[in-house]
């Protein structure tokens, strides 16, 4: 971080304290308030703003600070999200949504717990030995096989939001894969509700040229098979955290 950068962040631990209390910053690295920063164009209030939101939301639907499976239970059935461990190129999570084992839910309340059941797992496969606080991930979306039934407007424009709104700064690059025909419109109108900087990090893979680059960009070695690498999927259940320091 630059000198410009930390006065920021000396900039928005004040302003946040001043909404929230001496102590609501103290467990942030810089890393962690940069996100919000850069999420908001270096607006320090702006960033402050966003921050408080965020910690007003995590204290109301996370309030034992993770998802308990028992509360997603019918999604984690669908066996729809693999994690598969770290990139080649970047070191940073690789999580896989297969989208035609997705149907839309009857109980939105617990899709909504499992897309941040899902980040936070995923986040969390990116740390080292703790939490630094600039951690992404790289989604891969794949439409193969999909239908008219897997199509969830709603359901991924929640997923995108919470991203957005939620998880600054988490994501590093999304590619989707195999987008059919009849997906075009609807991707049209997940994108309104998308900013300009998710939509830079998003990658529509068209043909086999940019197939390759894909796979060159994530690492045969934590590729699953299916697209061209040497790895065996692993569901997001299955999937087990590394220890952590204390």
């Amino acid at each position: 971080m630059d000198e410009n950068q930390r006065r920021a962040v000396s900039e928005m631990r004040g302003s946040v304290r001043t909404q929230l209390g001496s102590s609501s910053t103290q467990e942030f690295g810089d890393l962690t308030l940069m996100r919000f920063l850069i999420a908001r164009s270096m607006n320090v209030e702006k960033a402050a703003k966003m921050f408080v939101e965020w910690q007003t939301w995590r204290s109301s639907f996370v309030p034992l600070g993770n998802i308990p499976v028992s509360e997603i239970e019918d999604e984690l059935a669908s066996e729809k999200i693999y994690l598969q461990g770290l990139s080649r190129k970047s070191g940073r999570p690789i999580v896989v949504a297969k989208i035609h084992r997705h149907s839309v839910p009857k109980d939105h309340l617990q899709f909504k717990k499992f897309v941040v059941y899902t980040l936070d797992k995923s986040i969390a496969s990116g740390f080292k030995s703790k939490e630094i606080g600039n951690e992404k991930i790289v989604a891969v979306l794949d439409l193969n096989n999909l239908s008219y039934k897997n199509v969830d407007v709603r359901g991924m424009i929640t997923g995108f939001q919470f991203l957005q709104g939620y998880y600054p700064e988490r994501l590093a690059k999304c590619y989707i894969l195999d987008m059919p025909w009849f997906f075009v419109s609807a991707w049209r109108l997940i994108s309104q509700f998308l900013d300009k900087a998710t939509l830079e990090k998003i990658v529509i893979v068209r043909n086999e040229e940019e197939r390759q680059e894909f796979v060159e960009e994530i690492g045969e070695e934590v590729l699953p098979e299916e697209y061209g690498g040497r790895a065996k999927l692993v569901l997001l259940q299955d999937y087990v955290l590394p220890p952590l320091d204390d």
